[in-house]
């Protein structure tokens, strides 16, 4: 088996990434994950695990966590979902993703294993994000890692991820997205993603909205688990910010933490806040994380996609913002970060989002709107873009590919305006990696 034949296996199973189906156990079970594991030793339960769910920020907070742990002395993996440009980027550990050729020898070490539920499927049969998720666990089990930092791939209560024992679980904002998936209102979503919360567990959670923060808090209740909350227990305050990072100040239960980390975007205050918090929760279970760790851990974090620059003639920004929560919140730091003369933007989106409440939120602030897809199968189709936007009163230009609607968007701009790529984390993606290719290939601004 071959890097490519390992790729088309792992992706020859369901997969619901490219697919929505409502969270039931008739589609999620569990227990042909927790057999699979059980036939594989169990590597779920050989390093302590750090579990994230929520609707926005999750992925960042892991990032953090695990850059602290690292500088802490801790080998450390990361799992997180879904990937830019590699699927390798799915799994790290201390900062470097699994190679081809370990890939190949996991998956050829699976294979056997997964055709032996399947051909059983007591429980259903395995999907591509459970194969992941496993191999995941078999990987850091083979790295022989202290810590295991998971990030929820949908929901929490019946994810692949949720069958371990955490030493700390973190639940970052919840608002509205999935909820075809996992409910139409917020109590509804807030009791998939507490799902993550085990008996007699330690919980952190990023500020909610109340009737969220209430299922949150009967769930600690009932499971006898202790809960920091970040805003009340955990606090932090801006210090301000420049092109590349922003300073801030965070009050925790254990200490003060004077912070700068590599990452804009007003939201990404509160995101390390919380991997504060639960740094602290950890420390406090004996674990050696010193200030200095934290401090020197988040100063390195690295999280491409979310609020990120690529160039600054013209300015041109790519965030992952795929639901209106996270959308006002990327229009808000936009005018808070940056100073531009007109606005451009660029925006795709996947079939199941909400793109009314995004666009709503965005196209204020927007000139020039250019609507396009990625090359996910799940990709928006235009007309439907085009018609959310004229509801706005907006008249937007279609361009079927990234790299094209990119390069319009590039053109249209003078010096001092900002283009703006959102919607979709795989139109981010692909809008950075052709913006490498310019940059490779023309030496166009600054480019990274």
């Amino acid at each position: 088996m071959n890097y490519q034949q390992a790729l088309d296996y792992l992706y020859s199973f369901i997969d619901y990434e490219t697919m929505h189906l409502p969270r039931s156990a008739v589609n999620y079970d569990l227990r042909r994950v927790e057999e699979l594991l059980f036939r594989l030793g169990n590597p779920h339960l050989a390093a302590k695990s750090v579990h994230i769910a929520g609707t926005n920020g999750k992925g960042s907070v892991a990032a953090m966590v695990t850059a602290a742990l690292t500088a802490s002395g801790y080998t450390t993996g990361l799992y997180t979902s879904p990937h830019l440009n590699d699927l390798r980027e799915r799994i790290r550990v201390n900062g470097e993703l699994i190679t081809g050729e370990e890939l190949v020898a996991l998956v050829e070490k699976l294979k056997p294993e997964v055709e032996a539920v399947n051909e059983k499927a007591t429980y259903g049969e395995l999907t591509t994000f459970e194969l992941l998720t496993v191999l995941g666990f078999a990987y850091f089990k083979l790295k022989g890692v202290d810590f295991q930092v998971l990030e929820v791939g949908l929901g929490g209560r019946l994810d692949a991820t949720n069958v371990i024992q955490p030493e700390v679980g973190i639940i970052t904002p919840i608002s509205f997205d999935h909820t075809d998936v996992l409910g139409s209102s917020l109590t509804e979503l807030a009791r998939e993603k507490a799902g993550i919360i085990k008996p007699g567990s330690m919980v952190v959670t990023s500020p909610q909205p109340d009737e969220v923060a209430q299922v949150i808090e009967k769930t600690c209740r009932n499971c006898d688990a202790g809960l920091v909350r970040v805003g009340s227990d955990v606090v932090w305050q801006s210090l301000g910010f420049d092109s590349k990072r922003q300073l801030l100040q965070v009050r925790g239960k254990l200490g003060s933490y004077k912070l700068s980390i590599p990452l804009l975007g007003h939201y990404q205050l509160e995101n390390a806040a919380t991997a504060v918090a639960a740094l602290e929760v950890l420390t406090g279970k004996g674990f050696n994380i010193s200030r200095d760790s934290i401090v020197n851990g988040l100063a390195r974090v690295s999280w491409p996609g979310r609020f990120q620059i690529l160039s600054h003639h013209p300015l041109l920004v790519v965030d992952g913002a795929h639901n209106p929560d996270s959308a006002r919140k990327l229009k808000q730091s936009l005018v808070e970060y940056f100073d531009f003369h007109r606005a451009i933007l660029v925006m795709g989106a996947s079939s199941d989002k909400d793109v009314a409440g995004i666009i709503s939120e965005l196209a204020p602030l927007f000139d020039k709107v250019i609507v396009t897809r990625s090359r996910h199968p799940r990709a928006m189709a235009l007309e439907q873009l085009i018609a959310e936007f004229r509801r706005c009163g907006v008249e937007v230009q279609a361009v079927e590919a990234v790299p094209e609607a990119l390069s319009l968007a590039l053109s249209m701009a003078g010096g001092r305006d900002l283009v703006c790529v959102t919607g979709s984390l795989f139109v981010v993606a692909e809008a950075i990696e052709q913006a490498n290719i310019q940059s490779r290939l023309f030496g166009e601004g600054d480019t990274v």
